[in-house]
């Protein structure tokens, strides 16, 4: 139970909801751009703490577990303390936990620092959805997504290349120090323009539902990491996935049982939420997040491009990512939640589909072309999704579904990679090559364009009406 009434926002005022979206938008941005600037740094990084290269991925590793131990648990924080107040310690965490690592002498003290670095993303992601959700009247809803989409968007352009610049020319230190000044200004800005709010019922912290959840998660993303690294052996790897999904079987029927369970599930009874997240949702975002994954290596691998000419072909993708915000709210006003999803999602597949028909013979302006097409459609999907998601969510479910999506939303992202991992090993497997060659792309890319075609379709399950407070879309009878 939330102390805002479901058709309130505190307060009704477009400009006051586009500004709490914007602020947030910048504590994900910070956020995004650390996960992503990092990666090019690895190498520096170990020499400069004298271990192999390899060992630095416990870093990634130690913050991506410490993301999923606390993620559970931010709904009940919120709710306890004030959404207001734990997104101000989020982005305090975070901010620290930056200096920390920038600081580190050794391997030990940087993975301490990336753990509290993973226990502030934790709480800023669906925490910070929850204040965009408390602030906006549904019908700036769509406008208060688009804004906090675009850092998903856009970090992943800037991170690679940013951190290879400052590794580069500066040193490996300042990837983490260049969190100081957006942490800093996050908070100001929140602590200014976003009001304080809090729980007017306190709920008992469901314990073990928190253990049951949290386990469960952490296993299942990790062993979904590992399918992405066959060397590590794949014995470890079965054990992690079957074990998170014995545990989050458990913690599914706890949760279902409980009197005051950590989260509610009841939001998965409204079929927008339920379609969005869970089925459709996440199976389509699967496809979506093994696609950035999958065309780094086609141009490096298959193409045998240098990783500066690969880079650029990625930078018209994510130009396409962008470049779609300013049409998606007034689509989505024209023609509703349902058409889009289903036509877009139609034009996002074939278009992930159609990577398999290039080669290095193809046309560079075809190649660009293809990328910007494919990024457009990703953009509008992402944003419909998480727009639909909360559009006739309660009050009382908003920060449970919060939480739920961030849970989901990390898992499509891992289970994308390791699919197309999968695909690619299985593939050239299959014929018996030494390397990954150009075929084993092409069928990689014509598998999860079909998932996603599959997913897309499945948005002809929704109504018309679907979203329609949302969107602004009367449709015609």
């Amino acid at each position: 139970m939330t102390a805002i009434p479901e058709n309130e926002a505190l307060p009704e005022s477009a400009t006051q909801a586009r500004r709490v979206a914007l602020i947030v938008a910048v504590a994900f941005f910070m956020q995004l751009l650390d996960s992503t600037i990092i990666s090019t740094s690895l190498p520096q990084m170990g020499h400069s703490f004298g271990v192999p290269a390899v060992a630095m991925s416990i870093g990634i590793t130690v913050y991506m577990l410490t993301m999923a131990v606390f993620v559970p648990l931010s709904g009940w924080l919120a709710d306890r303390f004030g959404a207001r107040n734990v997104f101000l310690i989020a982005i305090a965490l975070f901010t620290l936990a930056s200096i920390a690592c920038g600081v580190s002498q050794d391997l030990t003290q940087f993975v301490v620092a990336r753990a509290v670095q993973g226990l502030g993303s934790a709480l800023m992601t669906p925490v910070g959805r929850i204040l965009v959700l408390r602030n906006a009247p549904k019908s700036e809803l769509l406008n208060a997504t688009a804004l906090i989409t675009w850092p998903a968007l856009f970090a992943p352009v800037i991170g690679p290349v940013l951190g290879g610049f400052i590794t580069t020319y500066l040193s490996w230190h300042w990837n983490f120090f260049i969190n100081i000044p957006l942490g800093v200004a996050g908070l100001a800005l929140v602590a200014r323009f976003i009001p304080g709010d809090r729980d007017t019922e306190t709920r008992p912290l469901d314990w073990p539902g928190f253990f049951l959840t949290s386990v469960g998660l952490a296993c299942l993303l990790y062993g979904l990491e590992r399918i992405a690294h066959p060397e590590d052996g794949a014995l470890p790897t079965v054990a992690l996935l079957a074990a998170g999904m014995l545990v989050g079987w458990l913690a599914v029927r706890h949760l279902a049982r409980a009197k005051n369970p950590l989260l509610d599930l009841t939001a998965f009874k409204v079929q927008t939420f339920a379609i969005s997240t869970l089925t459709a949702g996440t199976i389509f975002r699967v496809a979506i997040n093994a696609t950035p994954f999958l065309l780094p290596l086609l141009f490096q691998v298959g193409f045998g491009l240098s990783p500066v000419d690969a880079g650029m072909m990625i930078l018209a993708y994510f130009l396409g990512n962008l470049g779609m915000k300013a049409v998606t709210t007034p689509t989505l006003r024209r023609f509703g939640f349902r058409p889009v999803l289903i036509v877009n999602g139609v034009i996002a597949s074939l278009s992930i589909m159609a990577c398999a028909a290039i080669s290095p013979q193809t046309p560079q302006a075809l190649v660009v072309a293809l990328m910007l097409i494919a990024g457009l459609s990703r953009s509008m999907q992402f944003t419909a999704l998480n727009t639909l998601a909360f559009a006739d969510v309660s009050a009382a479910q908003r920060s449970s579904a919060a939480t739920l999506s961030s849970m989901l939303q990390q898992v499509a992202m891992l289970f994308g990679v390791a699919v197309a991992a999968a695909l690619l090993n299985l593939s050239q497997i299959a014929r018996g090559g030494p390397a990954l060659g150009l075929v084993d792309f092409r069928i990689a890319f014509l598998a999860i364009g079909a998932v996603g075609l599959v997913a897309a379709l499945r948005f002809l399950a929704l109504p018309a009406t679907a979203g329609a407070e949302v969107s602004g879309h009367s449709p015609r009878n």
